[in-house]
């Protein structure tokens, strides 16, 4: 699956700098993923789970579905270049962040569906007054797949990246 880069892509100041919100495969190479990543698309063909897209620009990026990241690795084993490393599956940056505003459980709607689909058991929800309920997420348990993102209703679960570990600095 090879992409010709566009004119109005090529001329794009995105072209030229990674974006550290830009959420890229797991095993990814951060600093440096855009540059040593052909968009070759391999990676997106390989995921069982169908969790990586191709963005505008032709690079991968994670974008949970239905079913979540399991950290198989067959990404970072079908990627030709050092972009996906599977040694880099466990540095997995990523974590769920729940924005309390948009959450149906603090406006007093009964919703748990990121409660309900979390096999890590991370997001919990303590009862408060007048029939609200309040999520709590324990970042330590989350391992960043992505169910809760791509399952809530009202778009309240998003993924943020965590501090770099040594290893990401160290490149």
């Amino acid at each position: 699956m090879s992409q010709m880069t566009s004119r109005r892509a090529f001329l794009s100041a995105s072209m030229f700098r990674e974006d550290s919100n830009t959420v890229r495969p797991p095993g990814s190479v951060v600093p440096g993923f855009v540059d040593q990543c052909t968009k070759c698309g391999d990676c997106a063909e390989a995921c069982p789970e169908n969790v990586i897209a191709i963005d505008q620009d032709g690079f991968p990026v994670f974008q949970p579905g239905d079913d979540p990241c399991t950290f198989c690795g067959d990404c970072a084993k079908a990627c030709p270049t050092d972009a996906l490393l599977i040694e880099r599956l466990a540095d997995w940056p990523w974590r769920a962040a729940i924005q309390d505003t948009s959450c149906l459980s603090m406006t007093g709607v009964s919703c748990r569906v990121c409660q309900d689909n979390c096999e890590q058991n991370a997001i919990r929800f303590k009862l408060q007054l007048g029939g609200r309920a309040e999520p709590t997420l324990d970042t330590d348990s989350c391992t960043g797949c992505g169910a809760c993102v791509a399952l809530c209703p009202v778009d309240a679960v998003a993924l943020e990246r965590q501090p770099l570990t040594k290893t990401e600095t160290v490149q």
